[in-house]
């Protein structure tokens, strides 16, 4: 027999999973707008691309990146990252992207709902996936939780919401994830954006500072939903995201190892860095390489500068792209963006800067999306203090990379297992000889095919 009392909580518990899944009071999907992408690519075939809205355009908004779809899918790109697009906190605010006043609003500062499905839509329809930043570890101090909730947010022993412990954050405050209501609510706000803005994944901000079984339970159920692939980006470097769930993370050591290796470092600490980070990790999850995001752009220097102007760069950067792992452009480095790129305040990109280089990231990403064994061939590396060489074999077809990575000219002596082979240069096509050495010239760059 079921008391009354049991009734009762058995009730209260009917509502509170009511509140965790119903749909929010927000406009209605726009026609065909859950009908989930089928095309999100496979977490060893993305290519992404890091848009930074307050430096993409004039207007720093999402037409700005609806207007440039057909360029970024020219460089040969299939999965875009969109920075924060919710509207900022006003208290405490140094106008950071990552200070959220609202997990289920676009800002005015960049359009509205209807502007952003009108993206997902066109960028779908050109055959990228596109993905929204996360940021779940803290909110704006006039996020409505904070009146509404204020248990939900960790506090010290006078009973005061604090800003995220060990960090110098005092423009956002720490959420408490004791709190099952409040982990809920960020679930039900992330299923929001795919439900209602069609998104296929999402980048996770300051991803180690979530506890795992709340990772593991927000991924859970998002790929849970109906008929949707989606992918899952991890911003930290604790080493259960990807039992979480997640898809890829960030390759610090490996960028790490890059920048040492233009400050004069042997090659050979590439593959020591890549070797560390792929030592454990489950099949079919990987690690994002790059030369730069939206925080070195901003507070370091971009990869102009870090890696010695246009010809280092591109050596740099090909590096990342062809030593296995995702791929990652951010917007702007492409045309060889010098000065550092805020993303607390808007700035200007010069999209018509540096033509030759545009052109030589075309060819790069382009010839690596649509080569198998560019992206997953058994790879065999040859690395000297000065020249990096990666070969790869996939079903009898076979690749070759050789950087020089130094400014002046260097010889490198051919490996016995490459000797008297012949390839074709995927640029010039045209035929090229390997004999017991070779004479590169500063930051030269050989991508070759055959073998």
């Amino acid at each position: 027999m079921i008391t009354r009392s049991a009734l009762g909580l058995l009730a209260l518990l009917t509502l509170f999973l009511a509140s965790c899944e119903k749909d929010d009071p927000k406009p209605a999907p726009a026609p065909g707008h859950k009908t989930p992408f089928e095309n999100v690519p496979l977490t060893e075939d993305v290519v992404m691309y890091e848009v930074n809205l307050r430096a993409f355009s004039s207007g720093g908004d999402l037409q700005g990146v609806i207007d440039r779809l057909d360029a970024i899918k020219d460089v040969g790109v299939n999965t875009i990252w969109l920075m924060p697009i919710y509207p900022v906190g006003q208290v405490n605010s140094i106008n950071s992207p990552y200070c959220i006043r609202d997990y289920r609003e676009v800002s005015t500062e960049y359009g509205d709902l209807s502007k952003l499905r009108e993206l997902t839509t066109k960028a779908h329809e050109k055959g990228m996936a596109v993905i929204l930043d996360w940021v779940a570890n803290h909110t704006a101090w006039d996020h409505p939780w904070i009146t509404t909730h204020s248990d939900w947010y960790t506090k010290d022993n006078m009973g005061r919401i604090v800003h995220p412990p060990g960090t110098n954050w005092t423009d956002v405050a720490d959420l408490n994830y004791d709190k099952t209501e409040m982990r809920a609510e960020m679930i039900a706000s992330m299923k929001y954006w795919m439900q209602q803005a069609n998104v296929d994944g999402f980048r996770c901000d300051y991803a180690d500072g979530v506890p795992f079984d709340f990772w593991q339970q927000a991924i859970d159920t998002l790929r849970r939903l109906p008929d949707r692939d989606i992918l899952m980006f991890a911003e930290g470097n604790r080493p259960d995201h990807f039992a979480a769930g997640f898809d890829m993370a960030f390759g610090w050591n490996f960028y790490g190892a890059l920048k040492g290796v233009w400050e004069g470092q042997s090659t050979t600490t590439i593959e020591s860095a890549h070797t560390e980070e792929y030592n454990g990790t489950p099949s079919g999850k990987h690690w994002v390489r790059f030369t730069t995001n939206h925080d070195e752009s901003a507070w370091d220097a971009t990869p102009m500068v870090n890696f010695d102007g246009v010809d280092g760069a591109l050596a740099a950067s090909a590096i990342a792209i062809f030593s296995d792992g995702v791929p990652l452009i951010y917007g702007g480095q492409e045309v060889g963006t010098i000065g550092p790129v805020p993303f607390f305040s808007n700035s200007t990109t010069d999209w018509s800067a540096n033509p030759a280089m545009l052109e030589k990231y075309e060819e790069m990403l382009n010839f690596y999306s649509s080569t198998e064994v560019a992206r997953t061939g058994a790879r065999s590396v040859y690395a000297t203090d000065d020249v990096y060489a990666l070969q790869r074999g996939l079903n009898g077809e076979d690749f070759l990379l050789i950087v020089n990575v130094r400014s002046t000219p260097r010889n490198f002596n051919i490996p016995f297992g490459l000797q008297n082979s012949v390839w074709t240069d995927v640029s010039s096509n045209q035929s090229v000889s390997l004999t017991s050495s070779l004479s590169l010239d500063g930051y030269e760059v050989l991508i070759l095919v055959g073998g």
